[in-house]
């Protein structure tokens, strides 16, 4: 359904009640979770803007706060931790079921050891580490500075003569970008591991062998691109959750749905973005 088709679908309405009726029937249509274009330019222009800033923002009296990036990276990073290796390790042992079920029909159990290296380094170790970052931190960007938004806080920033970009927005894109990466690294090393723990008896092998045959059999390529998809997602999940917030209205109830939709749409950019990355790498 299109923007024209709705306004239509409510147009016997009065002047009065079509607005309502018309944010209504958008929202069973799912399409104020859509990111229009205008919203999209204007990510993008957030997204030059904290780059900006953060690496030439000293320039202009406005430089990077270093504590406030360590403190987020802490909160991104460090305290996410946990819940991706565990979800990583779950998802090995999966694939390493899977694995040892599909190719021991074909009597290929030889080639478990290749399936899931390769599956974790280039495809689930990222994703899941992307969608649990964006549910988890994605949803944080939209609630803080939607509430500041509301509060208006964000033009009190504006009035003491500090960026909102550089104060709010730069610090939290440097740190996904660092620690987003690590974060995949560390989750290809719980998948592989659980996928051990797994298929190692029934391959009639030591886990340390599976361990090592899985290091001679990765490539720099397999990892680099897994590292490349999470520098992306990165980006992705930080730029949508602050435009969100910063284009919330309507109080603590536009700060719930600017919640909802930060998460949808993040979710939703990285399984495209997975995707295109799958075309084009794998050709």
């Amino acid at each position: 359904y299109s923007p024209n088709q709705v306004k239509e679908a409510v147009a016997g309405y009065g002047s009065a009640d079509k607005a309502q009726v018309e944010e209504m029937v958008r929202r069973l249509l799912g399409l104020s979770a859509v990111l229009k274009p205008a919203d999209a330019a204007d990510a993008a222009m957030l997204l030059v803007d904290a780059l900006r800033l953060a690496l030439f923002g000293w320039r202009v009296g406005q430089p990077l706060r270093l504590r406030a990036v360590f403190e987020q990276m802490r909160q991104f990073g460090v305290d996410a931790l946990p819940i991706v290796c565990l979800l990583a390790f779950t998802v090995g042992i999966m694939l390493g079921i899977q694995f040892v079920a599909a190719l021991s029909e074909f009597g290929a159990q030889s080639q478990v050891v290749l399936a899931v290296a390769k599956s974790v380094t280039r495809e689930f170790g990222v994703l899941i580490t992307g969608i649990l970052v964006a549910g988890r931190s994605g949803s944080a960007f939209a609630a803080r500075i939607g509430s500041m938004s509301v509060s208006q806080e964000v033009d009190a920033l504006g009035v003491m003569g500090i960026d909102p970009v550089r104060y709010l927005v730069a610090p939290a894109l440097i740190a996904m970008l660092l620690m987003l990466p690590v974060l995949t690294l560390l989750s290809d090393f719980a998948a592989i591991l659980g996928a051990a723990l797994y298929s190692a008896p029934m391959l009639d092998m030591s886990v340390q062998t599976y361990l090592a045959q899985t290091l001679a059999q990765l490539t720099p390529r397999d990892v680099y691109e897994g590292l490349s998809k999470s520098v992306v997602f990165a980006l992705l999940i930080t730029v949508i959750g602050v435009a969100t917030g910063f284009s919330v209205t309507g109080g603590a109830e536009g700060v719930g749905r600017a919640t909802t939709r930060a998460v949808v749409m993040s979710i939703t950019a990285i399984v495209i973005a997975d995707m295109v990355f799958s075309f084009f790498l794998n050709r």
